[in-house]
């Protein structure tokens, strides 16, 4: 056998050893209405712990309304007819403020959405605290202009696009305050920017029907509100963090 074979028989008789790669471990999601160690790192603290409504009350009430309940870890809407809004005990002024919500299924389109700097002066939380839209796009009418569908400052300024969850999933949505300036989210993606001490923005305001109400985005400080408007609605993870 000359040298040349049996370099190769040698070769052919080494065992070819291969690596298997080790999956990586998953890590697992955090459950439903607890902060992750970054959270709490970064400051956040729950506004509902899945279990009471301690932090909320009923718009221009002292204690909850009865169409409001803790079911399965959320805060469910499930009796929409006559219902009254929400708002949180505590008042905000610059704040980031992320919650996941959840519509359920009726022909004519669930309608809610969550406002931010609510006083108790107007008869109703629109007539002060602007508006971050929740809304079944496809089956409610306001899912036809893009100023009023999920995710836009209702009736100021429209989405980039529609980034919703079909209907019966979860979707997360952020709300940023810092100083006037205004950033809303919407499945990890920013859909709306705004600047409510621009003159863009008052000219909207002039425009819209929120004129009819001076008190309208006026106050830096005020409770969040989680608005019945039509359709049941579910809320969870509700987690917040003051800036500056």
């Amino acid at each position: 056998m000359n040298r040349r074979m049996l370099l190769i028989a040698l070769a052919m008789a080494i065992p070819v050893i291969t690596t298997v790669a080790t999956p990586r471990a998953q890590t697992p999601a955090p459950a439903p209405n607890t902060l992750t160690a970054a959270e709490r790192k970064e400051g956040f603290k729950l506004l509902f712990d899945g279990k009471t409504l301690d932090q909320w009350r009923g718009f221009k009430m002292q204690a909850m309304p009865d169409n409001w309940t803790v079911l399965d870890g959320t805060i469910d809407l499930t009796t929409p007819r006559r219902a009254v809004d929400i708002i949180s005990i505590e008042e905000f002024t610059d704040f980031d403020f992320k919650f996941e919500w959840k519509l359920g299924e009726i022909p004519a389109g669930s309608n809610s959405g969550v406002m931010f700097y609510v006083t108790e002066e107007g008869e109703a939380t629109y007539h002060s605290g602007p508006e971050y839209q929740v809304l079944d796009n496809s089956r409610h009418p306001d899912g036809k202009n893009p100023l009023t569908t999920s995710g836009a400052c209702y009736a100021l300024y429209a989405p980039t696009r529609d980034v919703t969850r079909p209907i019966g999933q979860w979707n997360e949505s952020r709300i940023i305050i810092n100083k006037g300036k205004a950033e809303h989210w919407l499945n990890g993606e920013k859909v709306v920017e705004y600047d409510m001490n621009s003159a863009e923005w008052k000219a909207k305001v002039l425009g819209s029907k929120f004129k009819e109400w001076p008190i309208f985005a006026m106050a830096r400080k005020g409770h969040l509100a989680l608005q019945q408007h039509g359709g049941p609605i579910s809320y969870r993870n509700l987690k917040i963090r003051t800036l500056n």
